[in-house]
């Protein structure tokens, strides 16, 4: 497989729609590509999904280790891999460079393609851009000129070009057309924008006209994958909610259960009752968006609650855990376990965490230490105790979190399973154990 990295100088740059831009191009050209994000997003992924027509995977150091990112990269079997960035190229855990797309890259040994949009400057982008591009081991070897106008970028062209060895790629005109907007936890899902196959043909369209594709492929550089290990086959069905309001998964964790298990899917919001599992999965998503609606889902409600009562398992993230306690923001759900669950106006955690077991329970053996990540706006008053300990990473702010009730396990944490194998091998192990009984 050959890979090539889109980055930018930060956020809000653009590198989702250019990213989507170049993945449907490649595709109608007919070549063979697939899609990675790099970091903990899971909101991109569905977009690069979209663009490319295959499942996108995520690329993480800290989540997936730096043999897990290569594992992460084989479960795609394409000739060529498009990764888009993750904030600024070189923004990092902490205030470092560590596990930023700048280190992914660096590790993959994959050339980077820089998504620059001037902001009221001339001259000065071009020492912006060289600054990034001759930065120790900075594998940016191209740039894209974003929200320019034709003259515009002929001017920055030509100085950019002998100023620097970067090698301008063309550019994309300011449409408001093919705006993607946001929400607090990142853009608006997916699913959630209408015509958003034919947005994508647009900015493709674009890209076909004015970028040159075949340097971009030219620029692609060979990148070594390391086969992940199938768990063994089990008797098991695995029931995953996927719908508006829960569609925050990591691929690779749906990979590793698929492998293992039978799965279906179903939709708290439309579906009536549960399928028959063994194991019910309800990640995160926007279930506070989706509130009324969920709440006006009676019988779906009772299903769950039922199923967790007959002692069946349920591994919930995030809005998965917000959907089992007894209400959002006053609107009535699953009351799995008891407890309320309302919105705030800020972030309550964001970014990288290190857990640690202070039990055993569902995700494994006191003391067991794992990585995941947290980031919503919600707080949630749980009456039970914590079953784990969290730490951000370069810092020693700590917090409690995690409950469990019988075969109820429910957290604020998303956890990447190629990561933490023991976590998932302890729900396979658990669930097991249960359907002997």
């Amino acid at each position: 497989m050959k890979g090539i990295m889109i980055t930018a100088p930060s956020s809000g740059s653009g590198k989702t729609t250019v990213t989507m831009g170049i993945l449907r191009s490649l595709v109608n050209h007919g070549v063979d590509v697939c899609a990675f994000k790099t970091g903990p997003d899971y909101i991109d992924t569905s977009f690069l999904k979209m663009a490319s027509r295959k499942d996108a995977g995520n690329l993480d150091m800290f989540l997936q280790g730096r043999k897990g990112i290569r594992k992460a990269l084989s479960l795609s079997h394409s000739e060529y891999a498009v990764i888009e960035g993750v904030m600024g190229y070189y923004d990092g855990i902490y205030n470092t460079f560590e596990n930023s797309s700048y280190d992914i890259g660096k590790e993959l040994n994959v050339n980077s393609i820089l998504v620059y949009t001037p902001e009221a400057e001339m001259f000065t982008a071009v020492p912006k851009i060289k600054g990034m591009a001759e930065f120790q081991g900075s594998s940016i070897k191209g740039v894209i000129l974003n929200n320019v106008s034709e003259a515009y970028y002929k001017l920055l062209k030509e100085q950019i070009e002998k100023y620097t060895a970067v090698k301008v790629l063309g550019y994309l005109p300011r449409s408001e057309e093919f705006t993607l907007k946001s929400r607090h936890l990142g853009l608006i899902q997916c699913a959630e924008i209408e015509k958003i196959d034919e947005m994508i043909d647009g900015i493709a369209e674009n890209v076909s006209k004015y970028i040159d594709l075949n340097e971009i492929i030219n620029l692609m550089k060979e990148v070594n994958t390391e086969e992940l290990t199938c768990a063994e086959r089990k008797d098991l069905t695995v029931s995953i909610a996927l719908d508006k309001a829960f569609s925050f998964y990591y691929r690779e964790n749906i990979k590793l259960i698929s492998d293992a298990c039978s799965v279906n899917y179903f939709s708290p919001l439309k579906d009536k009752k549960i399928p028959e599992c063994d194991i019910l999965y309800i990640g995160g998503g926007y279930p506070e968006v989706f509130k009324e609606e969920l709440s006006q889902n009676n019988s779906m409600l009772l299903s769950l609650k039922q199923y967790a009562e007959n002692g069946g398992i349920i591994y919930a993230e995030c809005g998965g855990l917000m959907y089992l306690l007894n209400d959002i923001d006053g609107c009535k759900m699953a009351g799995v376990l008891d407890g309320k669950s309302s919105i705030t106006n800020k972030l309550q955690h964001f970014g990288y965490v290190e857990i640690e077991l202070k039990k055993n329970c569902l995700l494994g053996k006191k003391g067991h230490r794992l990585t995941g990540q947290e980031f919503h706006k919600s707080v949630s008053q749980v009456n039970l105790d914590t079953v784990y300990s969290l730490k951000g990473p370069m810092t020693e702010v700590s917090w409690n979190c995690g409950y469990e009730l019988n075969n109820v396990f429910a957290a604020y944490a998303h956890i990447n399973f190629i990561g933490n194998m023991t976590v998932f091998q302890s729900i396979i192990d658990r669930a097991v154990k249960n359907k002997g009984k």
